[in-house]
């Protein structure tokens, strides 16, 4: 039976195994790989504190995910396909790997933040 995520170092496993997929999937992998200057390591720490914070709310985060993607959709034309796709990988990484109130809840809320970005970058005609 898999347990649910109890906190941080889980969080980073979650996330730690999410990306790993990232970086193999074909349809997402150029987000992390053109991108001039781009940092894994910084990446990594941000997306735990982030992940942390909105199950936790552990307040350890601080950023802007909708300016920040807004910018990357200006680089890299961000389509609703994307969002899909991490939508699904990162769903899919939570239930490889936890079950529980915890784990239900964070797949909700990546949801809930996906569609929020999304609504927000893609013009009305473009995300039908």
């Amino acid at each position: 039976m898999k347990k649910d995520i109890k906190n941080r170092k889980d969080i980073e496993t979650l996330v730690n195994a999410f990306y790993a997929k990232i970086k193999e999937d074909k349809l997402l992998q150029s987000f992390f790989t053109n991108p001039e200057g781009f940092n894994w390591e910084k990446h990594l720490n941000t997306m735990y504190n982030f992940w942390e914070n909105m199950l936790f709310f552990s307040g350890n985060y601080e950023g802007n995910p909708l300016h920040l993607h807004r910018h990357l959709h200006q680089l890299t034309n961000i389509k609703k396909s994307h969002f899909q796709r991490w939508n699904k990988l990162f769903s899919d990484t939570v239930d490889e790997l936890y079950a529980g109130k915890n784990a239900d809840l964070i797949k909700k809320r990546s949801i809930n933040i996906s569609n929020i970005i999304q609504k927000n970058i893609i013009p009305k005609e473009m995300s039908e």
